[in-house]
């Protein structure tokens, strides 16, 4: 979805629109899966990466720009813990008990008309 709103800076306020959110790329370059007893199923990717590009625009009571934009996150690494009990009819569920992620290193380039 969209994203917009307005922060205060100094003397005013920043509005601001982040428009046509599309991840571009997203590489797991080691991922497992293990099970643990009597608890469900580990999930755990390291080193991952993504790449994310969309359009913004930002006013402020002085000027106004707008562009595209291109995020580059690396590092990523998450760690999920998901429960597998039966429900009362006897088949499996699935659901998130734990999750953890941490990114080390976020680049991210403005294209604007200023």
């Amino acid at each position: 979805p969209d994203l917009s709103g307005y922060e205060k800076f100094g003397l005013g306020n920043v509005k601001y629109n982040i428009s046509r959110i599309h991840v571009s790329a997203v590489e797991f370059p080691s991922a497992s899966i293990s099970l643990i007893p009597g608890t469900g199923i580990k999930l755990v990717i390291g080193n991952a990466s993504l790449i994310i590009n969309m359009n913004w625009n930002i006013r402020t009571w002085m000027f106004k720009d707008s562009g595209r934009s291109t995020v580059y996150i690396s590092k990523v690494f998450v760690t999920a813990i998901f429960s597998t009990p039966l429900d009362n009819t006897g088949h499996t569920s699935i659901s998130l008990t734990s999750c953890r992620t941490t990114s080390g290193d976020i680049d991210i380039k403005l294209n604007g008309k200023s």
